[in-house]
């Protein structure tokens, strides 16, 4: 199912007129698509080798959270149009960040379809067979350096894709 990305009412997009994403699990793989239908200045970073690689968010990036229900522990998956990409793994609300292992690295592949950006990936989880929290979320960069924060559910204040609230959708694990 397609999931409508609103763009946070503190940071106005010019470069971008709708982010929109799909994700579909199965077993510890997910699957997830963002679209975004940009309009001018949107500035993508060049494509790299695909690595590991920390503060990808100063760019545009795409993002997925997870969290079991009953949990304050939660996970964070940056992917980047350059094809690098970070997961971490968090014990509470910001706090006790580390390297998440993953059982794979994530595939991430962009495309250009007719007028909108498109970036696929395939990533796997270590996931318990319970329900999961998720939030989805996006930092577009714009020419001028200005950037615009995309999340399924915005908290009250500033852009913030760790707070519980924004994780919007709980999925089974099939």
């Amino acid at each position: 199912m397609r999931q409508v990305l609103l763009c946070h009412p503190d940071t106005p997009a010019i470069a971008v007129r709708s982010v929109e994403a799909e994700l579909s699990m199965a077993g510890d793989e997910i699957v997830l698509s963002f679209r975004a239908t940009p309009g001018d200045g949107l500035t993508l970073p060049a494509v790299a080798e695909p690595a590991r690689t920390d503060a990808l968010w100063r760019h545009t990036c795409f993002e997925l959270f997870v969290s079991e229900p009953d949990s304050d522990a939660y996970c964070e998956f940056n992917l980047s149009p350059s094809t690098q990409w970070a997961a971490y793994r968090f014990s509470g609300y910001r706090a006790g960040m580390t390297a998440l292992e993953v059982p794979a690295i994530p595939r991430i592949e962009t495309a250009w379809q007719g007028n909108a950006f498109i970036l696929t990936a395939d990533l796997r989880l270590p996931v318990r067979r319970r329900p999961l929290r998720i939030g989805l979320s996006a930092v577009i960069e714009e020419s001028e350096g200005t950037k615009s924060y995309w999340a399924l559910r915005h908290p009250p204040g500033v852009p913030d894709f760790h707070h519980p609230d924004s994780f919007a959708l709980e999925r089974p694990v099939l």
